[in-house]
């Protein structure tokens, strides 16, 4: 049976993967949120999170709308919540994204317009790859991920979980980035960064 989707959230990214769902001709239920949005494709307005609990995961999967513009633990309590009540959050891939057939990927991931992930690239759960980015091979890119549009991840570069890759940034071949990391748009990252670090410029330093 094909589930129906409901999307989490009533923002710009919501709206994207929301074009994208309607392209792809899926059957959403409707959205939740704090407020009903009237500019939302004509797409219902279901109430906030909570009602949820309401429709069985036998029949809904979910799709989280929440961007991420800095490191919050936000997509990923929301992404935890649901998913130890036995909800599964739905992967959703631009046609126009190029993905190698060896890339393995978790759950909930969702790949933007033009984005380019090569061999052997390991993506996790409810990662975000923005427009436009490129992913090399053997790259490793944790749970709870934003790679933000226009970014340029080299061969074996090593995401951890939750961190926020900026606009435009480049990280150069087998460098490891730490847990919850912000890299400032438009860096070039030339050496490995640790856990919770803030880095920008270029080259990329630790604030």
């Amino acid at each position: 049976m094909n589930k129906q989707i409901i999307i989490i959230g009533d923002g710009g990214h919501a709206h994207v993967l929301a074009e994208v769902l309607i392209a792809q001709q899926r059957k959403i239920m409707g959205y939740t949120a704090p407020h009903e949005s009237k500019s939302f494709f004509n797409l219902p307005y279901l109430g906030t999170d909570d009602v949820i609990f309401e429709y069985s995961s036998d029949i809904v999967e979910l799709v989280l709308g929440l961007g991420m513009i800095n490191i919050t633990p936000v997509r990923k309590s929301i992404f935890e919540q649901f998913s130890s009540k036995g909800y599964l959050f739905a992967t959703v891939i631009h046609s126009t994204a190029i993905i190698s057939p060896s890339v393995k990927m978790g759950q909930g991931i969702q790949i933007m317009a033009g984005a380019i992930i090569q061999t052997n690239a390991k993506i996790g759960s409810n990662t975000i790859i923005n427009t436009g980015s490129i992913i090399d091979h053997d790259v490793e890119i944790g749970n709870h991920v934003h790679i933000a549009p226009g970014s340029t991840l080299s061969g074996g570069v090593v995401i951890g979980e939750g961190c926020l890759i900026g606009v435009g940034s480049s990280i150069i071949q087998e460098i490891n980035i730490g847990n919850e990391t912000l890299v400032g748009a438009g860096s070039v990252v030339t050496k490995n960064i640790g856990n919770r670090k803030i880095a920008y410029g270029v080259p990329a330093k630790e604030v």
